[in-house]
């Protein structure tokens, strides 16, 4: 039998032959002992059946070296409905599977391995699943009421198990066994998928049933008898292959406007940080203030406690004596542990940029990826509103200095996956990914994990509330699945969250003063890195700092926004994204509201939460970064509904206004500067001949270390932390109540140098003063205090003179005292 080419890959029988009713296509590579009794078994079942059913068997012989042939030929005298189909050369499964699909004229394709591990009599229960509307009938080992006679080897079925867990996670989720040999197809849709396809190998089998899944083809999967025959021309490489075969059809799934959407995103992360990647070791940001400092020596402490195994939840490099609590101080161990090797190679600053850079890129991919899959699949629509849920302004704020609220790629993964719940179809497993995914989340940050909490909570209320017959459906798959999620959850973060809660130096709560809620007019006004509007004067008034510009959406957005809500009311996502955003930027107000133009303060709804255990610990402010995703989410579906309109007059009033709405907040590059320059004290390590670590000596900069200035930090991150300091940029706790507070906790010698530091002003130092400062030095194990140029330094140098009893020495552009010399 010949095969002519009838397409890419495809191929078709000689003209002539006519429908038949049932076509079994057996690939058989080097079969001559198997496939015998095979075609006895099938041609023999096939003739006994006598209901009048029409059938061929098709032979694929791809490239046998032995007698296969030979044994088809000698079927094909016996029995003229056996057919072969040859190949030159051995191409592998998928290649003779394609040939003999694309040559057969059955009404319904029936492929079988040539072992015929699952018994042809298996046919009846595929043939009944077809009959009931499916396009497919797969037969499956997995599947409850399967029956396995005769096991593999158990390595062969852990590599197989293994092997279906990747399949269904990255090509075909749902599908428990797509590799058994043993599958019934509706004719024509066999025919175009097996056409369609590219792959040769064993992978073939997942490449089909993608196609079918993709096309709506509704697929039944059928448990069928199974038994394990020897002779098996799998071979162990062969799963490696087909694991290369479903990365290259992962690949070849990524649609180019995808692709082409993740590489603007990135684009835009660097256009963002171009500033500091013009030199990222010696490029800051100003508006990190001291972030970038603290966010370094994270990273750096983070390496240092991997190579060489130390507990990365504490550490006494800063805050000597006491030490750091860092699981209570979001050191972010989900991307700074597998950064260990950048850090280690190309330091904390490269290291800081690349996860900051990428994560962004992730993030905005990730709303992209749920927008397509969930609210639209027009890819300009879920572009632009995965930019806006990404670059908007407060986001872009908060990529000045905290990578933990802009790495938020597992936020969209946990929606979708939230939502997968209340569709109720994999419950355990859904529950169970949703539990691994918040585990992770955590130790990426868990006030953003807090956050989208609250969000997805406001948004089921609502979406409970407008569709009550989804709510009742939904409930109870949902709460069986986040009691799962619970259940898998806690015993991961059980010892770190114990720890960050009541271990060393952890503390109670962060107080951020009374005045952490946004202003309503920062709503409607325009954040300082805003590329047109940009107004930093009435950012500056409006918010805390340039890192919490945590609303600033402008009102032209705010306007668009209220059209899509009143122009898709009635839409059931278009209400509960309404009100979540419109409750979560009424939290963000705080628990007093001042009306702007009047002296009136009216309670906020916030109140209610303020005090509570987590809530209390929350820069309320930041809540209203939930409406970063919801205005995308709504601007998507406009554009979307947009794109689909007849009227080219709509479509050009409406994307116009999307336009004016979102060029005024389109984001500037942050400002980067110069940083300072490291003393040669420290860079040149010639500070090792004034503290004694092996002796546990600290070197103490003057004045110490704290959220206001932490360039100290930078030095110490340049020493590869080979020296402790005391004092610090951290959260800690301060007194008996163990209230949180920016920085180590006082005394009175850090305090007196760092009110000389902000004042000027040297006080008199009397005998008092001195035995006080050396109750503190030994405090400290202070083996040398280290003066650099600063603001007031001639000042400050005067204060330690007293406080020490003799003059310092400059030693490697920095005034130094020698703790180790008698005064």
């Amino acid at each position: 039998m010949s095969a002519v080419t009838r397409g890419p890959g495809a191929y078709e029988r000689t003209p002539g032959a006519h429908e038949v009713d049932l076509s079994v296509v057996i690939p058989a590579y080097n079969e001559e002992n198997r496939l015998g009794r095979t075609l006895d078994a099938i041609t023999g079942h096939l003739r006994d059946a006598g209901d009048g059913t029409t059938w061929e068997v098709i032979v694929v012989d791809d490239g046998s070296t032995d007698g296969t042939r030979d044994v088809v030929t000698a079927a094909t005298e016996a029995e003229p409905r056996v057919q072969l189909v040859t190949s030159p050369r051995n191409r592998g499964k998928g290649h003779a599977l394609r040939l003999g699909v694309c040559a057969s004229y059955g009404r319904r394709v029936l492929v079988t391995d040539a072992d015929l591990a699952a018994p042809i009599e298996e046919l009846e229960h595929l043939d009944k699943a077809l009959a009931d509307g499916r396009t497919a009938a797969i037969g499956s080992r997995a599947t409850p009421g399967a029956t396995i006679e005769r096991h593999q080897h158990p390595v062969r079925e852990a590599l197989g198990r293994a092997g279906n867990f990747l399949i269904r996670g990255l090509a075909v989720p749902g599908i428990r066994d797509t590799q058994c040999g043993f599958k019934l197809f509706d004719g024509e849709r066999a025919r175009e998928a097996f056409a369609a396809s590219r792959l040769d190998g064993f992978g073939i089998d997942i490449e089909i049933l993608q196609y079918f899944r993709r096309s709506g083809w509704p697929v039944a999967e059928v448990p069928v008898r199974w038994a394990h025959q020897s002779g098996s021309k799998i071979r162990p490489w062969d799963y490696a292959r087909v694991l290369g075969e479903l990365t290259a059809l992962k690949a070849r799934s990524v649609r180019r406007a995808d692709l082409l959407a993740v590489l603007a995103f990135l684009l835009m992360s660097v256009l963002l940080y171009a500033g500091r990647w013009i030199d990222p070791n010696h490029r800051y940001l100003p508006d990190s203030l001291q972030d970038q400092n603290q966010w370094e020596w994270f990273f750096a402490v983070t390496a240092d406690h991997v190579v060489h195994l130390r507990n990365p939840l504490f550490t006494t490099l800063q805050g000597f004596p006491d030490g750091v609590n860092l699981m209570a101080n979001t050191v972010m161990l989900g991307v700074s542990v597998p950064f260990t090797p950048i850090t280690l190679v190309l330091g904390p600053a490269v290291s800081l940029g690349l996860a900051m850079t990428l994560g962004l890129t992730a993030t905005a991919a990730a709303w992209y990826w749920l927008i397509v899959r969930r609210v639209g699949r027009h890819r300009g629509a879920a572009f632009t509103g995965a930019a806006l849920a990404t670059f908007a302004p407060p986001m872009v704020s908060h990529a000045n200095a905290h990578p933990n609220f802009i790495v938020l790629f597992m936020m969209p993964l946990i929606i979708d996956r939230a939502l997968r719940l209340c569709e109720g179809t994999r419950v355990r497993r859904d529950g169970i990914v949703l539990g691994l995914m918040a585990t992770y989340q955590i130790f990426l940050g868990e006030e953003p994990l807090l956050l989208a909490a609250m969000g997805m909570l406001l948004f089921a209320v609502a979406y409970a509330v407008a569709r009550r017959d989804v709510a009742k459906e939904s409930w109870r798959p949902l709460f069986k699945g986040l009691g799962l999620a619970l259940l898998v959850c806690l015993p991961l973060v059980a010892f770190p969250l114990a720890w960050q809660f009541f271990g060393p130096q952890s503390y109670k709560s962060v107080l951020h003063g009374d005045n952490a809620g946004n202003s309503p007019l920062a709503l409607f006004s325009f954040a300082e890195r805003s590329l047109v509007a940009g107004n930093e004067e009435t950012a500056n008034a409006l918010s805390l700092n340039p890192t919490e510009q945590n609303a600033f959406y402008g009102w032209p957005l705010a306007a668009l926004a209220f059209a899509i809500v009143i122009g898709l009311w009635e839409r059931t996502l278009v209400k509960a994204l309404a009100f979540t955003g419109v409750a979560a930027a009424l939290l963000s107000l705080g628990p007093r509201i001042p009306i702007p133009l009047t002296d009136t303060v009216v309670p906020g709804p916030w109140a209610l939460l303020s005090d509570k255990p987590l809530f209390e610990s929350v820069i309320e402010g930041r809540v209203a970064m939930i409406c970063a995703p919801v205005l995308g989410i709504l601007l998507a579906l406009a554009i979307d509904a947009l794109v689909r309109s007849p009227h080219l007059g709509t479509q050009f009033v409406g994307l116009t206004a999307v336009a004016a709405a979102l060029i005024p907040i389109v984001p500037a590059p942050l400002k980067s500067v110069e940083r300072p320059e490291v003393p040669a004290f420290i860079a040149d390590g010639t500070w090792k001949s004034y503290v004694d670590t092996g002796k546990g000596e600290t070197l103490v900069p003057v004045p110490l270390p704290d959220p206001g200035n932490a360039e100290a930090l930078h030095w110490q991150t340049t020493a590869h932390l080979q020296f402790r300091m005391p004092g610090g940029y951290f959260n800690g706790p301060y007194g008996e109540e163990r209230i949180g507070i920016y920085g180590a906790s006082p005394r009175y010698t850090s305090n007196l140098l760092r009110e000389v530091r902000y004042s000027g002003v040297v006080p008199e130092i009397g005998d008092n003063w001195r035995a006080q400062a050396r109750r503190d030095f030994a405090h400290w194990k202070a083996g040398a205090l280290v003066l650099a140029p600063q603001g007031y330094d001639a000042q400050l140098r005067e204060t330690v003179e007293k406080l020490v009893g003799r003059p310092g020495k400059w030693v490697g552009g920095v005034w130094v005292w020698d703790l180790h010399e008698e005064g």
